[in-house]
Formats: C-alpha cells, sequence, structure tokens
C-alpha cells in the first residue's frame, strides 16, 4: 500500500500554483510544517489500484491531531459493538452520571455532522485507551490515542460504565476500566511553540505535546484506505464492521450539518469540510461528495478526505495537515485560520480535484 509513483506531478503542480492561497504558504513553508498525501483511485472492472503521492510525510514531526482521532474511534466504537449480542448502534444508553440518553448512531453522526467534543467522549468511555491503542497496534496503525477532547479530567486513565436500555430497563452495563499510564512519545519535535497561555497567565515555555493524542496523516490515510477499500488489505488488517455498520458509518462521514438538524448560520455546508470548500460558506455543488474528517485546534488544521467527483468520475484520498501559530503562543485563540489555513487547504484540494 506504499507510494507506488515515482513522480510527485499532481501534488507539484498544485503547489507550484502562482494562487496567492497556495503561495503564501509556499513561500513560509518552514513555518507551517505541511505534509500531505494525495492518493488517484483508478478502477479497472472489479480492480482498484491505488497512486500515491506525498510532500514532506513525516512521522516524526509532531502535529496535533485534534479531532481527527474521532475518525479511529467511530470505527472501532461500532466494531466493538458489534461484538455484544444485546447492543446495536441503536441500543439507548448513558456514561454513567450523565443524564443524556442517546444511541452510537446519534453520537457518530453528531461527531461527522459538526466535530462534537461529548459525542467523541462518550465512545472513548466505551473504547478506554488500553482497547484503543491495541486493536490500532493490531492493524498495523501507526497512533497513540491518549485523552478525551475538552474537559477537565481529559487524562484520567479510568473510563466510566456505560449503562444501556431497552425501554427503560437495563440490559447491559460495561465496566468502568482503569487504563495503563500513557507513555510520553519520543518525537524531537512534541515540544511546540514559545509559550502557552495558562489561568489568565502567559507561561514563556514550550508547550509539550508528549502526552497528548498522536495520529499522523500516514495513519489517518491508511485508515481511510482500510475503510474504503478492505478488500484490498489482509482480513486481520479490515475493520470487522457489519455491513449495515459500514455502509450507515461511509454515509455518516459525507453528511452535511443541515441534514444532521444543525439549522443555524454558524454550522453551514463546509463548516467541517476544509479540503475544497473550506474558504466559502456557500452551498457544496452536488456532484462532489467528500467522506472526510477534519481536525483544529492549537493551530494545526487537518482534513483527512476520500472524495469523488461525479461530474469526472474521477476519486481521490487527500489527507493534509498544515500550522498556522504565527505568534507561536498556544491557548491565546490568536491563529490564522481564515485568513491562511482554510483558504490554502481549500485551494490545495481544488487544485487536486478539479
Amino acid at each position: 500500500m506504499g507510494c507506488s509513483s515515482t513522480s510527485n506531478r499532481p501534488l507539484e503542480l498544485a503547489l507550484s500554483s502562482k494562487n496567492k492561497k497556495i503561495k503564501t504558504v509556499i513561500d513560509n513553508l518552514a513555518q507551517h510544517e505541511v505534509q500531505i498525501l494525495f492518493t488517484e483511485i483508478d478502477r479497472n472492472g472489479n480492480s482498484v489500484t491505488f497512486k500515491d503521492y506525498s510532500f514532506q510525510v513525516n512521522d516524526g514531526n509532531y502535529f496535533y491531531p485534534a479531532s481527527t482521532v474521532k475518525l479511529p474511534i467511530a470505527i472501532l466504537a461500532l466494531e466493538k459493538l458489534n461484538t455484544i449480542e444485546q447492543l446495536d448502534k441503536n441500543t439507548v444508553f448513558n456514561v454513567e452520571g450523565d443524564s443524556v440518553k442517546t444511541t452510537f448512531s446519534n453520537e457518530i453522526k453528531k461527531i461527522f455532522a459538526v466535530s462534537d467534543n461529548d459525542a467523541y467522549n462518550r465512545l472513548y468511555e466505551f473504547l478506554g485507551t488500553d482497547y484503543i491503542n491495541q486493536k490500532l497496534a493490531e492493524k498495523d496503525i501507526n497512533a497513540r490515542i491518549s485523552h478525551r477532547l475538552s474537559v477537565s479530567n481529559s487524562g484520567n486513565l479510568v473510563t466510566k460504565p456505560l449503562i444501556f436500555y431497552n425501554k427503560n430497563d437495563i440490559i447491559f452495563k460495561t465496566d468502568s476500566v482503569k487504563n495503563q499510564p500513557i507513555k510520553p512519545l519520543f518525537l524531537k519535535t512534541s515540544l511546540k511553540g514559545k509559550g502557552y497561555m495558562e489561568n489568565d497567565g502567559l507561561v514563556n515555555n514550550p508547550m509539550d505535546f508528549s502526552l497528548k493524542n498522536y495520529l499522523p496523516i500516514t495513519s489517518l490515510h491508511q485508515i481511510m484506505k482500510q475503510l474504503m477499500f478492505p478488500e484490498l488489505f489482509p482480513y486481520t488488517k479490515q475493520f470487522h464492521l457489519t455491513p449495515e455498520d459500514r455502509a450507515f458509518l461511509i454515509n455518516t462521514m459525507k453528511i452535511l450539518p443541515k441534514e444532521a438538524g444543525y439549522a443555524s448560520d454558524e454550522y453551514y455546508e463546509s463548516y467541517v469540510k476544509f479540503l475544497v470548500f473550506g474558504d466559502s460558506k456557500k452551498p457544496i455543488p452536488s456532484h462532489i461528495k467528500i467522506y472526510n474528517k477534519v481536525g483544529d485546534a492549537y493551530g494545526f488544521l487537518t482534513d483527512c478526505a476520500y472524495i469523488v467527483n461525479e461530474k469526472t468520475n474521477k476519486e481521490y484520498m487527500i489527507t493534509a495537515t498544515m500550522y498556522v501559530n504565527k505568534n507561536e503562543i498556544f491557548n491565546d485563540n490568536v491563529y490564522e485560520y481564515e485568513t491562511i489555513g482554510f483558504p490554502f487547504l481549500a485551494e490545495l484540494g481544488r487544485q487536486l480535484v478539479e
């Protein structure tokens, strides 16, 4: 599944564009830590081949994966649910101590429609870090999930039980699990920036990401390939989803906020589609289908997308990450997402897909 291409022609062409949205980033490449994987998908009858291209890809260059970690977590949650006979994705549950009763299908919809953090955390309680990291390792995916998102107890190693219901009767309860302590990443680049805000004050030291989630773009790209084209991988490396769950998941990955019931102006169609459409709030043309997961936090922007252009009958995968934090201070909410990040990723997507 490695790079089958000797020339990086499509990527070279895109990145040498005179378009200001691309040029601004390429002219300051060191500052933006860009990494890109691009795959053209060729179908010939029943056979599928990948043409892979890469730019500056290096698993040793740490970037914060933010919400892209929700992609493998959604897959693993459905896979694990399959192993418990009484349950499926529509069984009502709540996390112990949480008043919200919901279902896995609801939470997965929220993850892909608006990248909801609470939804990710509920799935995280169901899985726990030991289980997540073991399953990813079994499938040869280089990653390390270590924490919840946007909650004060994010790194707490103990998961909470989930309680499942049929009407009002409890039909199943998971155990609370104490997971193994997280080992620091041994990457030179896990110390980032010049400082960070903490309790309204500035700490003048680089921020240490060594205990944070780690999901390089090679792994995101591989997860997308393994999900979309399972038949190209050995059985042990496939995600073991029922055909119905797999169809549900893939369909949900292209869901727009309005299709999931998010009707406000805040959630425009390209809200979580950075590639191709990230710099526009206009409706997405119906001939472009994007199955993806984005992440943005601390000035890091990442998108992993499988894109189908129905007009040209072409299919692609693009996984790209970049960094837009000019002042190198974290948690100050001063990042160049709107001015540099979204325009670059959108234009990159357009150059590669159109």
